[in-house]
């Protein structure tokens, strides 16, 4: 091996060049020894690779069991709403409230909530034997435990110029049913069935009452209806699986009986299949549960693998017809596995990143481990199952056998004497091959398309500038999507689209956004309630808030009584003694936390209710509440905390957006770190980093313009982003870079042509595969595939429109290799002019 100093080069560079084309060498060496590995033992890595998948699939079958905690999956693990309602919970603990309103404020607990809503025009308040009967069929129900009914009114038209504010109508009506069950496991499974019932008897009272819509929802419906996506999808994740075979196998077809490949590439896709069965297994024999977020990873692993598949194809048929069929899969692993590796590499490593401790919300963190699984094998089953396959397919084509019928190929004299039909499905191929075509592979369809026709248009001097007013037309929105983006996700749009809580989530938000929830409002340290300062300290926290609270029932009781407490010691004893004793004051006595010390009564702890009036946008209303109110538990005289239980499932706001972010950061920077080494030219480490930012933030500004949600869905979706642009860009860069054509746009043909054919099978295939999810009546499908096919079609968009135009006006240049193919010309020159003086009577080229 020889290394040329450029002139005027530093002697670093050239070092660091050396270094670079050395390990280049030394992987391309490696994957040509592990091609023939496998050449030479197909069976072994045909066997191992199914015995795998069958001892780990029926383990899955096995051990399979769904998620029960949907709190535990999109709620941070670690976050300061969890720690306030344990703080809340220890204070005032459930146990100790028995019947009363608002009791189980710190925890959601087991419910069964009702909306009635009456017809358009009608007046709901005037149906009140229609609600009672509800309400008496609700408590008349078989273990039931009420623990308290509160009522709300939605859609209110009050009385014309009322001074205090007399209802005239309302629409809609809201009962909610708690439940007692102190923890205890005996009693939740009794919550449970109580719930179900519930949930039935709704149902049936909806029959009979056809002048009201009831909504129902209990606390495991959010859960059920999460879960329930995974088995509206089934059949269709079954479709795509069809979809994406047919597709497969069709374009990896040819007219040529010989050198078509229809099996290989449904063999391809059935690899990756099974590589996700055996993930699978893995993953729930290790005690994993799965969740409906998890349907994401064989449309993302399929993804990956078919990409691998495909590339290996193109390899194999970049390779001389003439070698032997070992020699060619190993020829075909040297030119294909170095890049592959490296992707599957940034695939692990930026998923591993997602799986780690920093990964604050626990779906996000086990799709990521069984992401980092499924790659792994899907890795291992590409090289070994289906480079087997690849063996026993190129020794068929070697030993002439139909690709099809696997039969041998009769003479071309043969099938001269039969008739039309059968020379179309027996032809190898050798009457479409002209006198100057080398490579019979060239018939390929895609191939063919992309060489005489696309790769001709799109380098056309007259078609360079629409597509530069197309980037800045993609490029604008992406950034105007990317300006817009905000904290709006909701934990209903990962639920079935028709499920009881979306609909009672519509009908709540339409008729009931008026308020926010009721949030606890927690004096976790003694206070001097007597002081007046301490009383306008309180009354300015409570500040535009509808304010529950013992504190001014108290101060109003005094003053209507004429009673003077300005002291610690008639304070607390007109309160013990007089005010909590009233009937339509005991239930404060829940609220307020007393100690004894010696002889003297002292305040520890005490809570209040506050409700803040809230626009149609209550979500984004309440989180804005929330964050005014922490600061001021910290720097105001008196210490408090704040807690809803919503509040455990807004603090995922904050992080939907840093989160995907910071992934796609640190993984760019592992792109350029990976690639300084394996591409010869720093400029393809630009290029790359250039590509996968611009689909990243195109795809992360059209889903905002798309009204996708920041959710755990979409969060993973952008990791996926970035190793999908990674995948399909990088072939395409280190081939154009590589080249040594005279002229860039030689060099981006030459790189279409020897990667745009797999591209298109795996973009293609992909984008098919989405097509069902479509029709899952589930939020959580529609944003999965929102999501995956802006990402292939910006993919789609880069590689075969963007680059190659951008690449022919832009380094790297291609000047020196045009200089040093005219000086080996000028050299070739001067050697057959000293053989002609040589040897006059013989001239000889070399």
């Amino acid at each position: 091996m020889c290394f040329l100093r450029r002139p005027g080069a530093p002697a670093s560079w050239i070092w660091w060049r050396m270094l670079r084309q050395v390990l280049r060498r030394g992987l391309q060496s490696f994957c040509h020894r592990l091609g023939l590995c496998v050449s030479r033992h197909p069976v072994f890595f045909l066997t191992v690779p199914a015995v795998l998948t069958i001892t780990f699939g029926l383990s899955a079958l096995n051990r399979f069991q769904p998620e029960g905690d949907l709190e535990r999956l999109v709620a941070p693990s670690h976050s300061l709403a969890k720690i306030e309602r344990s703080l809340a919970s220890s204070l005032f603990p459930l146990d100790q409230s028995k019947s009363q309103l608002y009791s189980d404020l710190h925890t959601p607990g087991r419910y069964g909530r009702v909306i009635l809503l009456s017809p358009p025009g009608d007046n709901v308040l005037l149906q009140a034997e229609g609600i009672l009967q509800t309400h008496r069929a609700v408590l008349e129900m078989k273990d039931g435990r009420n623990s308290f009914i509160g009522h709300q009114l939605g859609g209110v038209v009050e009385v014309p110029n009322s001074k205090d504010q007399r209802v005239k109508s309302a629409r809609a009506i809201q009962i909610t049913y708690y439940l007692q069950t102190y923890g205890s496991a005996t009693q939740d499974l009794i919550g449970e069935k109580w719930e179900n019932e519930f949930c039935k008897l709704m149902r049936k009272l909806q029959e009979e009452h056809q002048d009201l819509q009831l909504y129902s929802l209990a606390s495991f419906s959010l859960w059920r209806d999460f879960h329930k996506t995974s088995i509206l999808a089934r059949s269709k994740v079954l479709v795509s699986l069809v979809l994406i075979l047919t597709t497969a196998t069709l374009s990896s077809s040819m007219k040529d009986c010989l050198r078509s490949k229809p099996f290989l590439g449904l063999l391809g896709v059935l690899t990756v299949c099974i590589s996700i069965i055996t993930a699978a297994g893995i993953f729930f024999i290790t005690d994993g549960k799965y969740n409906s977020t998890l349907l994401g990873i064989p449309f993302f692993a399929m993804g990956h693998g078919t990409k691998g598949v495909f590339e290996l194809l193109s390899g194999w048929r970049r390779t001389r017809e003439t070698l032997p069929f070992k020699d060619r899969v190993a020829d075909a692993y040297s030119d294909v596995m170095v890049t592959y590796t490296m992707t599957s590499s940034l695939y692990f490593i930026t998923f591993g990143m997602g799986a780690s401790p920093f990964t604050n919300i626990e779906a996000v963190k086990v799709f990521c481990q069984n992401m980092c699984v499924s790659i792994l094998l899907n890795y291992f089953y590409i090289f070994s199952f289906f480079g087997s396959c690849l063996v026993f397919a190129g020794q068929l084509e070697q030993n002439r056998y139909h690709s099809i019928f696997c039969c041998k190929i009769p003479s071309a004299e043969y099938l001269d004497r039969k008739p039309v039909w059968f020379q179309t499905v027996m032809s190898d191929g050798h009457q479409q091959t002209s006198h100057h075509e080398t490579n019979p592979y060239q018939h390929h369809f895609i191939q063919h398309f992309l060489r005489e026709h696309y790769n001709e248009w799109i380098t056309n001097i007259y078609v360079k500038p629409f597509v530069v007013i197309l980037y800045l037309i993609y490029a604008s929105f992406s950034f105007m999507g990317c300006l817009q983006i905000s904290d709006r996700a909701n934990i209903i749009h990962l639920l079935a689209s028709d499920s009881p809580s979306v609909s009672y989530a519509m009908v709540q938000q339409k008729y009931f956004s008026n308020y926010s929830p009721v949030i606890g409002f927690y004096i976790y340290e003694p206070l001097e309630y007597w002081n007046s300062s301490v009383q306008e300290d309180i009354r300015r926290l409570c500040s535009g808030f509808t304010a529950m609270s013992w504190v001014e029932q108290y101060y109003q009781f005094l003053k209507v009584s004429n009673i003077s407490a300005n002291n610690k010691s008639d304070f607390i004893s007109v309160l013990q003694s007089s005010f909590l004793k009233k009937p339509e004051f005991q239930h404060f006595r829940n609220d307020i936390i007393f100690s004894k010390a010696g002889d003297e009564n002292n305040i520890i702890a005490s809570r209040l209710y506050l409700v803040a009036r809230t626009s149609r946008d209550k979500q984004k209303e309440v989180i804005e509440v929330l964050e005014k109110l922490r600061p001021l538990s910290l720097s105001k005289s008196i210490r408090f905390i704040v807690f809803n239980p919503s509040f455990v499932f807004m603090d995922h706001y904050g992080l939907s957006v840093t989160v995907p972010v910071l992934i796609a950061g640190f993984g760019v920077l592992l792109v350029l770190i990976l690639t300084f080494f394996l591409v010869i030219h720093p400029l393809g480490n630009f290029w790359l980093i250039l590509s996968v930012t611009s689909i990243e933030l195109g795809v992360l500004g059209l889903m905002t313009l798309w009204n996708v949600d920041m959710d755990c869905i979409s969060i993973l979706c952008l990791i996926y982003t970035l190793n999908f642009a990674i995948d399909h860009c990088a072939p395409l860069l280190y081939t154009f870079v590589l080249a040594t054509e005279h002229t860039r746009t030689q060099c981006i043909k030459s790189s279409l042509q020897e990667h745009g054919t797999a591209i298109l099978q795996n973009v293609t295939s992909f984008l098919i595969g989405l097509v069902p999810l479509l029709f899952v009546p589930s939020n959580l499908t529609f944003t999965l595939f929102k999501c995956l096919l802006l990402t292939g079609g910006c993919t789609l968009l880069h590689c075969f429109v963007i680059l190659p135009v951008f690449l022919t006006f832009f380094p790297p240049s291609k000047k020196h290799h045009k200089k040093k193919k005219r000086a080996k010309r000028k050299e070739r020159e001067e050697i057959e002019c000293i053989e002609i003086q040589e040897n006059p009577d013989h001239v000889t080229t070399v």
